[in-house]
């Protein structure tokens, strides 16, 4: 999309270089805790997610428009991502796809900050729950792969915390490091052992460590659909344009002959949840190795498609896809 809004053209839009997660840029650094990213909004909407629920319907109106007036640069990616997946659309139809998304993730951030700081009750229906009893309750280990679609914590939290599953989570690393702390301790004092944080830092042994957990018949839950800096990803079509996808989670199973089992989470209303569990995804091992991964690769992005396609302002990703 060029700088005036157009919409990105179908044809000849390239992939940008990985990664597709947002960048710290000048204004987070002059911010710090204070920018969109920092540890004090994290901690402002855990205190609003402790309100009433007329407060949150009262504020969260206000603060979403709050956060449209300002983040031009997130709204233009919206557009652009958006355009790739429903068409394109006039100006009035593309203010109404962001102010869907930027609500809906305004919701589903206070759910989440419910759900570790509240007794509120969830409800958390599955789709596909077979193929997920059976892979659990397997000697093997399993890589369970979800995307920045819905809520997507709840795929790994039920389990670990309902199940008793010993879930090893890999997440992103915070852009503000206090934040990352705040984070990290919370989900551990939350939802207890069994759910072990891990972040994809420049750790040489975090690789080994999963590795281990899939040997011990554990799971390893990791977004798939972007990759982060210095990784390794494969391009696919995603929409019919390219897409890089992170190689991580593919080597990963491939290497232990685990099964990738992908699930997505949408926010079906208040509080109320589903959970879609794909079909497996074994990923061959053979002698030509790009070709294996590939082909689970191509697999994945189908998922991942058929995820956002559903609830298409539920998908959290804000950074520019394609330029063309």
């Amino acid at each position: 999309m060029s700088r005036r809004g157009a919409e990105p053209r179908p044809n000849g839009a390239v992939a940008p270089a990985a990664p597709h997660a947002p960048e710290r840029g000048r204004l987070a650094r002059l911010l710090g805790p204070f920018h969109v990213t920092g540890v004090f909004w994290f901690r402002a909407h855990a205190f609003g997610a402790r309100r009433s629920d007329r407060f949150k319907r009262l504020v969260m109106p206000v603060m979403t428009g709050l956060f449209f007036l300002l983040l031009w640069r997130i709204r233009r990616a919206v557009t652009a991502n958006l355009a790739a997946a429903l068409g394109t659309a006039g100006w009035v139809e593309r203010q109404r796809r962001i102010w869907r998304t930027f609500y809906s993730f305004a919701w589903s951030q206070t759910e989440r900050y419910e759900r570790l700081f509240t007794d509120a009750a969830f409800v958390v229906e599955a789709r596909g729950r077979a193929e997920w009893d059976r892979l659990s309750r397997a000697a093997a280990g399993l890589v369970l792969v979800t995307g920045h679609v819905g809520n997507w914590e709840m795929a790994s939290s039920v389990p670990a915390t309902e199940e008793g599953t010993t879930m090893h989570v890999v997440r992103e690393e915070e852009l503000d490091p206090r934040a990352q702390a705040w984070v990290a301790e919370r989900l551990q004092a939350r939802l207890g052992g069994g759910y072990r944080t891990h972040f994809a830092e420049d750790d040489p042994f975090l690789g080994l460590a999963l590795r281990e957990a899939l040997e011990r018949g554990e799971v390893v839950a990791l977004q798939g659909d972007r990759p982060r800096k210095g990784g390794g990803a494969l391009e696919v079509p995603l929409f019919g344009r390219p897409y890089a996808l992170p190689i991580g989670p593919l080597v990963l199973a491939r290497q232990t002959g685990v099964p990738i089992l992908p699930a997505f989470v949408h926010r079906l209303g208040r509080r109320r949840y589903e959970v879609v569990f794909h079909p497996p995804i074994e990923v061959a091992r053979t002698a030509d190795r790009r070709a294996d991964l590939l082909g689970a690769a191509r697999r994945l992005a189908g998922d991942l498609e058929e995820a956002i396609r559903r609830t298409p302002h539920q998908w959290f990703v804000f950074r520019e896809l394609w330029r063309s």
